[in-house]
């Protein structure tokens, strides 16, 4: 089986070292997620395209989900390949992969062309659309809008028949652009923000700002080992927590209510700034978007952005809140957003929506920036693919196990796509009962399950079944384990 990578457009623009520089990269994050299949496949190209050649085709729903899943790549093709033949025998392969597809559909031929030849695209396209006409009868032909698109690449002296197009991330590859500080709160804009970050090739951190809440932070941590596991993995991620309670009671006692929405979002810039410098990122990342509540109105964004001389990128700025969450649910991190706690300790009555520096300046001169000193000092810093192995969560503790044993039930967390792409085999579950409860209903459904038997947690990389695993067992449920049959 044969995938084509087909590069972001924007990559094939770029001068010759900076085009082969990302390409390479490119490659290589592509081994890091196709790791575990690495004795089963073949990955090549340097310059225009990726080849990635897989021993067996059972591989081909998986490979190519993570393909989807990696940015900087824009298609996928799923080709079979030929030694080019004369046209007589382009036209024989085109009839065999195509042939039945076409009888009653209206139908074009597409060439792409790599290479010296004695013929042009158009005259293949001219050969093997008249052939095909004639030989499968009642097909007809349409340029403009056909039902089958017959898709055929030559690459110097191979044919490839296109079996099927699939889209890919977009984007530049991690680790050519440089690493940001996304500020994750949890909520879908923070989320869609962050994504867009690492779509566009930035090793994206997280830095969680704890207002208070234990159940929020546990939730933002969970989504931040989401967005890395399925857009990131490739590169390692750093996840911050700031334990910012002490400059949240400061700001209520000594801030006019007026101005606190404000401060906040300075406090939060100055201490995002110090901990960037510490990890070497380059930016600062936020989910605000322009006049979508009153601290996000120009002027207000302003007077926040001058606390700080880093660059301040907001992905989201002129995005409609509907479209941030239409792509939150687009990317699986709705489900995180939408059921994820609020903390709402400083909201104003009133407030401003034109701050004045000056005026701001006066309501910090009364802060004891001391407090803003030990939140930075105490904060956790912590690799993200570590989250699900915290002990201080509990996740040590949790039992794995290879395979079911008698009496045990099997809950598969994962999204339901990928239940649905991959449902559970015998060879995984060993026969034992099992349950389909994704990740986001596992703590609203958990409690209403009869407690004698055992529930093994199972997901793909056995992340997210250690941390829910770790969650259920400290809500008090103590006939909780994972299965990781690898």
């Amino acid at each position: 089986m044969l995938f084509l990578v087909k590069l972001f457009p924007e990559i094939t623009i770029k001068s010759r070292p900076v085009r082969r520089r990302l390409v390479r990269l490119l490659r290589k994050n592509i081994k890091a997620v196709l790791r575990d299949f690495a004795e089963r496949i073949h990955i090549s190209g340097e310059w225009d395209l990726i080849e990635i050649e897989l021993d067996s085709a059972a591989d081909g729903p998986l490979v190519l989900e993570k393909l989807q899943q990696i940015p900087g790549i824009a298609s996928i093709l799923e080709v079979t390949r030929h030694r080019l033949p004369d046209f007589a025998g382009i036209l024989q392969i085109a009839k065999e992969h195509y042939g039945e597809s076409l009888q009653g559909k209206t139908f074009a031929v597409r060439c792409k062309r790599t290479g010296r030849h004695a013929f042009r695209s158009v005259d293949v396209e001219a050969f093997v659309g008249a052939g095909l006409k004639e030989q499968t009868g009642n097909a007809g032909v349409d340029l403009q809008a056909p039902q089958v698109l017959v898709a055929l690449e030559i690459r110097h002296e191979e044919l490839h028949v296109v079996l099927a197009r699939h889209p890919g991330l977009g984007g530049f590859p991690l680790g050519g652009q440089g690493a940001v500080l996304s500020l994750l709160s949890g909520g879908f804009d923070s989320a869609v923000s962050s994504y867009l970050a690492t779509r566009r090739g930035l090793q994206t951190h997280f830095c969680f700002f704890n207002l208070g809440g234990e159940a929020h932070r546990l939730a933002v941590r969970e989504l931040a080992l989401y967005l890395w596991m399925k857009y990131h993995v490739s590169h390692r991620v750093k996840f911050v927590t700031v334990p910012f309670e002490g400059v949240v009671r400061e700001i209520l006692e000594v801030v006019d209510n007026s101005q606190m929405g404000v401060v906040l979002k300075r406090m939060m810039l100055r201490a995002a700034g110090r901990i960037a410098a510490d990890l070497g990122a380059e930016a600062l990342v936020t989910g605000e978007s322009v006049a979508q509540v009153s601290s996000q109105t120009l002027t207000n964004l302003a007077v926040i952005d001058a606390v700080t001389d880093n660059l301040v990128i907001r992905p989201l700025a002129m995005a409609d809140k509907q479209q941030i969450i239409d792509l939150a649910r687009s990317i699986g991190a709705e489900q995180f957003s939408r059921d994820i706690p609020e903390y709402c300790a400083v909201i104003s009555d009133k407030p401003t929506t034109k701050a004045r520096k000056e005026r701001i300046e006066r309501e910090e001169a009364r802060f004891d920036f001391t407090l803003l000193d030990q939140a930075v000092d105490k904060a956790c810093i912590e690799l993200v693919n570590e989250i699900a192995f915290d002990p201080g969560d509990r996740a040590g503790e949790i039992e794995v196990l290879a395979k079911p044993q008698p009496g045990d039930v099997v809950i598969d967390i994962r999204h339901p796509l990928e239940q649905e792409a991959r449902p559970l085999t015998r060879a995984t579950t060993f026969e034992a009962n099992s349950l389909q409860i994704p990740f986001y209903r596992l703590r609203e459904d958990f409690p209403q399950l009869g407690q004698a038997s055992r529930y093994l947690l199972y997901c793909e990389r056995g992340m997210m079944s250690r941390l829910h695993a770790a969650h259920l067992r400290d809500a008090g449920f103590g006939k909780v384990a994972v299965l990781d049959p690898d």
